[in-house]
């Protein structure tokens, strides 16, 4: 099965791994070496960085050497963060704090706007439990009040905290407000392509950091959208032999033993 890595996303994955430890911004010849060794080429860099820029992401900036490079925005930060709690997240999902409904009203003159703001919600793990009420963990609240606010269409939405109190079970409703079946999938896809890396990487005694670096890229560039998708549920509200605990497990391994030696990869002069 082939998987797609577009340059624009493989930047922002190459930023989030080991951008934001570097004292200065990444020359623009560093990522180009660094994506070369990805497939990519240095147009498709040049034109992807360019986008990046323009998005609000990267920001123009010279290196201590004079040279020109790239560095993260103070919003690209922000959401590299706000990331990182899901990406890396290894505690066991649970519902104490209830659940956050964020519920919208958008003006049919601006309906471009309730476009995006199911999209967004959408990509943050929200469920759609009826038009204009979406509903999420609430422990997602933070990341989904910075998201609405850094994209202005906070003035659209109000957020709550509350419990599910019925009609249906929590487990029976939860299969309407998410595709848990699709989720499912892309879990399986994930454990197809990156589990026998896994394997493969458990059997050498060896990581050389070029070959770390790539296999950990990929596999974090694959990871970092299903923690989006996957609302994170716990288990009793989840199908039987529910694949996302066993990629999570993947994905950790993976990062444990490839990311730091694919640093020495990105640090080489």
């Amino acid at each position: 099965m082939a998987e797609q890595h577009t340059p624009r996303s493989l930047i922002v994955t190459l930023y989030g791994a080991y951008g934001r430890e570097r004292p200065g911004p990444f020359p623009v010849a560093e990522l180009i070496r660094l994506l070369a060794a990805l497939g990519v080429d240095a147009p498709s860099v040049r034109s992807s960085v360019s986008r990046l820029k323009r998005r609000g992401l990267l920001v123009a900036e010279r290196t201590a050497e004079g040279a020109a490079g790239y560095a993260l925005s103070a919003d690209a930060r922000q959401l590299l963060d706000d990331g990182d709690r899901r990406i890396f997240a290894r505690t066991s999902p649970e519902l104490s704090e209830g659940w956050v409904l964020a519920v919208f009203s958008v003006p049919e003159s601006e309906r471009h706007k309730r476009h995006l703001l199911r999209s967004r919600l959408s990509r943050l793990g929200f469920g759609s439990a009826a038009p204009g009420v979406w509903i999420a963990p609430a422990r997602l609240y933070e990341e989904a009040r910075h998201t609405l606010r850094r994209l202005q269409l906070d003035p659209y939405v109000e957020l709550f905290r509350g419990e599910h109190l019925g009609f249906a079970p929590t487990e029976e409703a939860a299969g309407r407000w998410w595709d848990l079946t699709a989720i499912a999938k892309q879990h399986e896809q994930f454990l197809d392509l990156h589990e026998p890396v896994l394997r493969a990487w458990e059997a050498r005694e060896d990581t050389p950091p070029e070959e770390a670096y790539r296999d950990y890229l990929t596999a974090l560039d694959s990871w970092r959208r299903l923690p989006y998708a996957d609302p994170g549920l716990p288990e009793a509200l989840l199908p039987r032999g529910w694949p996302g605990g066993r990629s999570a497990e993947v994905f950790a391994r993976l990062h444990g033993r490839l990311r730091d030696a694919g640093a020495g990869f990105v640090d080489a002069p």
